[in-house]
């Protein structure tokens, strides 16, 4: 392999100041915004009992996690976005190459694919209850419904423009639609399978959400309600900031499992 010329070096030099300075801006960023949050509440320029602060916040966590409450909460909710994900991105995956496999069968389910994804998945929240009773199956459920019906049409739009060339190819060669699904289809999807997945993650912690707001007794999502009927403004941003730090986390393992395999 040969060495990079001197003006690649200098690219590449540059490119890595610039990846250094936009990382440093934006720890600056996040520092200053405390800073102001917590000189504001120090100098009763804003109402501390109800936009808390970082250091009230902090302390909250700290006892909470001396007793492991947070870690609870945390833990349920990470469990009911985990399955509610796996759930949705079988079904989606499955659904979508079924639909593509049948014409027929597409044609009739795509207007009823479409209301349901309009649908607002909060109106279905309280009738779940009443199937499926106060539990965690509920919530999963609730998750599963806010991102499925999308990720089934995304995949299907998807699926129905793979390049027709390959697939002509693969029969001219007396291959069969199972031969076309997987020597084509679902290799050449791969990066969008990926993609609706990091859409989807995101989706399915919106969903848990909502369903612990309506039918839980743990979980980040209770928490959140808990605290704003009570006015614990601490507990509360802490939930909120908890859910953000693991909105992220989900978000960046889909990717970097994308940057791996792809």
């Amino acid at each position: 392999m040969t060495e990079p010329s001197l003006s690649q070096q200098k690219f590449l030099a540059q490119e890595q100041r610039h990846k250094v300075q936009v990382r440093v801006c934006r720890v600056m960023l996040l520092v200053l915004f405390l800073a102001l949050w917590e000189l504001c509440a120090e100098l009763d320029l804003i109402d501390s009992f109800i936009f808390s602060s970082p250091s009230k916040i902090w302390a909250c966590f700290v006892k909470m996690s001396k007793d492991k409450t947070v870690f609870l909460h945390l833990g349920v909710t990470l469990l009911e976005t985990l399955v509610s994900f796996l759930l949705v991105a079988v079904i989606g995956v499955g659904a979508a190459v079924a639909l593509w496999a049948s014409r027929g069968l597409s044609q009739v389910l795509e207007p009823y694919l479409v209301m349901l994804n309009s649908l607002p998945k909060s109106a279905l929240a309280p009738l779940l209850i009443v199937w499926l009773g106060n539990n965690m199956r509920t919530i999963i459920v609730a998750a599963v419904s806010v991102a499925v019906f999308g990720s089934i049409l995304t995949l299907h739009t998807g699926f129905m423009q793979t390049d027709p060339d390959k697939i002509r190819l693969i029969r001219s060669l007396g291959g069969t639609k199972r031969d076309v699904l997987t020597k084509v289809l679902i290799p050449s999807s791969v990066p969008l399978i990926v993609s609706n997945m990091k859409v989807n993650v995101g989706l399915c912690l919106v969903g848990v959400i909502i369903g612990e707001f309506l039918s839980a007794k743990a979980g980040l999502g209770y928490l959140i309600i808990y605290a704003s009927q009570v006015f614990k403004m601490d507990l509360l941003v802490m939930s909120i900031v908890i859910l953000c730090i693991l909105s992220t986390v989900l978000y960046q393992v889909i990717a970097e499992l994308e940057k791996r395999f792809l």
